[in-house]
């Protein structure tokens, strides 16, 4: 290979992408200017991928933390043989109908690793992924049969390493040394405001040294030889590195380069023209020069790795053919084990809902292999502990039990990561009222679709004594305003268990809100109850058509219950429906909804311990909603739902106000 074709191919990368930007009239030149030799350099002679076979369990994985610079991403996936995007997608990047959008979307491209865009999730996604390779290849790998053997490369941004969700988990990854992890710094000193001076002044190799990453500066960004030398000793050290490469945004544009001017927004014809004139490009837009594309193109060489790789794994299913079962049904089909739920425990005593959902955790970690996860420190209130199990850490890869430390943004960026790289079903957990930390991922979780199971407990102001700082309030609506999350707030141990399994079920991301406090079992229902996300718990023994619906989720289910009771005396006939998860029910066709709230009753009361906002979906016009309408207070729980209304006698008298 020449020197020369080499510099053409990394001008074709410049080029596609300055063409593309400048014919969507937006997005960001600039960085991909600057980064296509490191482009170049993992994706041509690095990277172990096959663009035939995307879903390649061995895979290396690439993050494009710096998502604003998408079109790198999608010229070097176009020019190593992936099938989309093609150069029809280049030519249309952030139009409707093309998977080319302004940041990367792992749902629109198979050959897209995980969404990035907000600054700092890919950082904290790809340590996620590392931590996933680090637990698969400890549970499979068997000597002489390495089937696990992936990395985890990156390029990441000025802006990615002032987010705090980017120092949280490269803390983390230093501690744990996941050094599958090499990322690229794309040290450009320019932001959208222009230099970085104006915020920020740290030495960032220095602040990585001391999580306890592999370090390297290499000070010409077009220099290949250094990129590669840096790579490789990168690569062979243990810890998690980071590699400073020197880059100037806007690379070769005579005007733009090296200022903000090249972030954000095409450069403009007449600097196109002139950039082009100055590399020596006498091509047309999104012209890919025939040897160019032939020396990118990843085909021929990833099929022949990928093919060694399965040729090693029938090996390995030879010499260990129950462990090549397994591997094969979690890590390429993804399918829960056969007959998982006969593990379900059935749980019928007063508890919390969070120690009934530690009961579900350790009566199916044994079945559940993949289930893996943890708490930000807080394992003993949020019960997620697998007894016995051991702590996932540096020394151990087969520890059940993550430690994520105080980092709560980051367990859960980290969590989005373990998922998308499959094998495991990660779970993570803190108090309800710390999703304000972690919502930037849940929101990823429900935009990707991806399997992560939070697990938030101490669920409303039945926390009691800490106080308003750590009672929910806002925030079960907030939750339920992401589409596509489905927030499950179960009443008892059976509703806790179904929680659990259709958590685990669902292809999508769950909140699973629990209490601190105990709550009686409610009694018998149908099996698929809960499923169905709401149900009719008790309804008049009478057997008419009900005066009054009381609606409750979680806690409050039993108020409604005791409100029900106290209505009977009075001659007043109550329906008891419990909604455990509001997405749920909305998805039940309209004929099991209008089964369960009969249109033709509109005198309804909704009870949550929670903001009222959301509730006049299901209580009409005609109804009311006892809830929160302030933040809490320090005080015994009891006397909190006194105050505040969260009672069987306060209910019974809301609903007798909508009777008249």
């Amino acid at each position: 290979m020449s020197a020369e074709l080499a510099q053409r191919s990394i001008d074709t990368v410049r080029t596609l992408a300055m063409d593309a930007v400048q014919q969507a009239n937006s997005g960001h030149p600039g960085m991909p200017m600057g980064c296509a030799p490191m482009a170049y350099v993992l994706f041509n002679e690095v990277m172990q991928l096959d663009p035939t076979r995307v879903d390649w369990p061995d895979r290396d994985r690439f993050v494009l933390s710096a998502g604003h610079g998408s079109m790198l991403l999608y010229a070097s996936l176009h020019l190593a043989g992936f099938e989309r995007p093609n150069l029809e997608d280049l030519q249309n990047f952030r139009q409707w109908g093309y998977p080319t959008a302004g940041h990367p979307e792992n749902f629109l491209l198979d050959a897209v690793e995980t969404t990035t865009g907000p600054l700092g999730q890919g950082v904290a996604n790809g340590i996620g992924m590392a931590l996933a390779a680090e637990r698969l290849a400890a549970e499979f790998n068997r000597p002489g049969h390495e089937i696990v053997d992936h990395r985890v490369y990156g390029i990441v941004s000025d802006g990615d390493l002032m987010e705090g969700v980017a120092a949280e988990a490269a803390s983390l990854a230093g501690h744990l040394k996941l050094g599958r992890v090499t990322y690229l710094y794309d040290d450009n000193d320019i932001t959208i405001d222009g230099s970085t001076s104006l915020a920020f002044s740290e030495d960032v190799l220095a602040r990585f040294d001391a999580y306890g990453w592999h370090t390297q500066r290499v000070e010409d960004g077009t220099d290949l030889d250094a990129l590669r030398a840096a790579i490789v000793a990168a690569d062979a050290d243990d810890r998690p590195s980071l590699i400073a490469v020197r880059t100037v945004i806007g690379h070769g544009a005579p005007n733009k380069a090296g200022t903000s001017k090249a972030h954000g927004s095409p450069l403009g014809p007449d600097e196109i023209a002139a950039t082009k004139e100055a590399m020596g490009w006498e091509h047309d837009a999104f012209v890919v020069p025939d040897d160019v594309r032939e020396h990118l193109d990843l085909t021929e060489r990833g099929r022949a790795r990928r093919e060694d790789w399965e040729q090693r794994f029938a090996a390995y299913r030879q010499a260990h053919p129950d462990l090549a079962d397994e591997f094969e049904r979690r890590v390429v089909r993804g399918e829960l084990p056969a007959n998982w739920t006969d593990a379900l425990p059935t749980l019928d005593d007063k508890a919390a809902t969070r120690q009934h959902s530690g009961a579900v955790i350790n009566a199916i970690a044994g079945t559940v292999p993949e289930l893996f996860g943890g708490s930000a420190d807080l394992a003993a209130s949020n019960n997620t502990d697998v007894e016995g199990g051991g702590d996932f850490s540096a020394k151990d890869r087969l520890g059940r039990n993550l430690r994520f430390g105080i980092r709560e943004h980051a367990m859960a960026s980290m969590a989005n990561g373990m998922a998308l790289h499959g094998g495991v079903i990660p779970y993570v957990a803190t108090f309800l009222i710390f999703t304000d930390y972690c919502r930037p991922a849940i929101r990823l979780s429900a935009l990707m679709q991806q399997r992560v199971v939070y697990v938030m407990t101490h669920d409303s102001i039945g926390l009691g004594e800490d106080g308003p700082t750590h009672q929910p309030i806002e925030h079960l609506p907030a939750l339920r305003a992401i589409p596509g999350l489905q927030v499950l707030r179960p009443a008892d141990g059976a509703e806790t268990v179904a929680a659990w399994q259709m958590a685990l079920e669902s292809e999508g991301p769950s909140v699973l809100a629990l209490t601190r406090q105990g709550l009686p079992p409610l009694g018998d229902r149908p099996a698929d109850a809960v499923a169905r996300g709401a149900y009719v718990l008790r309804d008049p023994e009478s057997g008419a058509q009900p005066d009054v619906i009381l609606i409750g989720t979680g806690s409050e289910v039993q108020h409604c219950l005791g409100a029900a009771d106290l209505l009977a005396e009075r001659g007043v006939d109550a329906r008891v429906v419990s909604m455990p998860c509001w997405e749920r029910f909305a998805a039940q066709d309209p004929a099991y909804r209008d089964e369960v709230l009969p249109p033709d009753v509109r005198a309804r009361v909704a009870v949550e311990a929670a903001a009222n906002f959301g509730w006049e979906r299901w209580v009409g016009d005609g109804g009311a909603v006892v809830a929160m309408e302030r933040f809490g207070a320090s005080a015994p729980a009891e006397k909190l739902f006194e105050v505040f209304g969260f009672t069987p006698e306060h209910v019974a008298e809301v609903a007798s106000g909508l009777l008249g």
